[in-house]
């Protein structure tokens, strides 16, 4: 028998540093109005200093732990979802075990689907906890991503920036799963629409590679466009029809925060009216997997959501990778 899971907190955090799009007039040719008309985004946030996504993705994981009233030492498993973490290795992850005191030799482990991150994470999540492997799990979805934008490039850096988002995933106590359904999935041969290259150089005692490689963020924002408003909606119907319910009877939708635009067009497709569409990429931009638990404790904060309710989330981003879940969103996660 599958043991159902209980979504337990959610927590997010962001940092301070906030740029406009005023501000990036002095990096390129550019205003306030085409970058907004286009995105939807008047600014972001982004690190400063020695601050990573590792400091941003502890405080996430606080809020989140601290809703939950899990003890820390309970914690018996640890999922990084990072696609821009300052460190490939230690990963985030193992960064989270140490900051936050958890007991050493639980295991802790990063998965990299970039946007969909955090749905990949949740899917990994549900597999331990329904057979009983693990029982209580945190989840950490923190980026970096100005870190590794092209600030040359306005077409990308626009777009990006950073923050972390945080889940504590439970046994459920009550017999109740808070995943009513959910899907994962990718197609690598359309990987080249978002990608970004490690640098390196082969060992000197072989045939030099000729292109050494540069971290910056490389997007085909047009096939982007095409990919998510064409693929994502079929799929947030389908998780809709597997989780039993029907569109009317889902509260909430809680889109990945990649542009304005995309998510305007899959409200359309959908058509949902707006109070059912949770949107603040207006003040974040793109923060990559921590895009929903940032817009859903918000959307609790400022009362755009009701607790308790049901919501459907998707993310897609490189890989290509995508996916959408049905959660019941219960009083006290955030």
């Amino acid at each position: 028998m599958t043991i159902p899971l209980k979504i337990a907190g959610v927590g997010y955090c962001v940092p301070e540093s906030i740029i406009t799009n005023e501000d990036l007039t002095k990096l390129y040719e550019t205003s306030d109005e085409w970058i907004y008309t286009r995105t939807g985004i008047k600014e972001r946030r982004v690190v400063s200093g020695n601050e990573t996504a590792i400091d941003i993705g502890y405080k996430a994981a606080l809020d989140a732990i601290k809703h939950s009233k899990i003890d820390v030492n309970d914690i018996d498993c640890i999922i990084g979802a990072s696609s821009a973490p300052p460190k490939l290795y230690p990963g985030l992850a193992c960064n989270m075990q140490t900051l936050l005191g958890i007991p050493k030799g639980t295991p802790a482990f990063d998965l990299t689907a970039a946007c969909t991150g955090l749905i990949y994470a949740l899917q990994v999540a549900r597999g331990f906890i329904g057979t009983g492997t693990y029982k209580n799990i945190l989840i950490v979805a923190s980026d970096n991503n100005s870190k590794i934008s092209d600030w040359t490039d306005r077409g990308t850096s626009i777009l990006f920036g950073d923050g972390a988002g945080a889940m504590v995933v439970t046994a459920s106590d009550d017999g109740i799963d808070d995943i009513l359904s959910i899907e994962i999935n990718a197609d690598g041969s359309i990987g080249n629409y978002i990608s970004t290259e490690l640098p390196g150089q082969n060992c000197p005692l072989v045939k030099q590679n000729e292109y050494v490689g540069e971290c910056k963020i490389r997007m085909s924002g047009k096939e982007v466009y095409k990919f998510a408003v064409t693929t994502v909606p079929k799929y947030i119907d389908r998780a809709i029809e597997m989780s039993g319910l029907t569109s009317d009877e889902i509260d909430y939708l809680i889109p990945h925060q990649a542009n304005q635009r995309i998510i305007e067009a899959l409200q359309k497709r959908l058509q949902y009216p707006d109070e059912k569409v949770i949107s603040n990429i207006q003040f974040y931009g793109n923060t990559s997997a921590a895009s929903i638990p940032i817009a859903l404790v918000e959307g609790v904060e400022q009362g755009k959501i009701k607790l308790n309710s049901t919501a459907v989330i998707c993310g897609f981003g490189a890989g290509m990778t995508w996916g959408c879940a049905v959660i019941r969103l219960r009083e006290g996660i955030c």
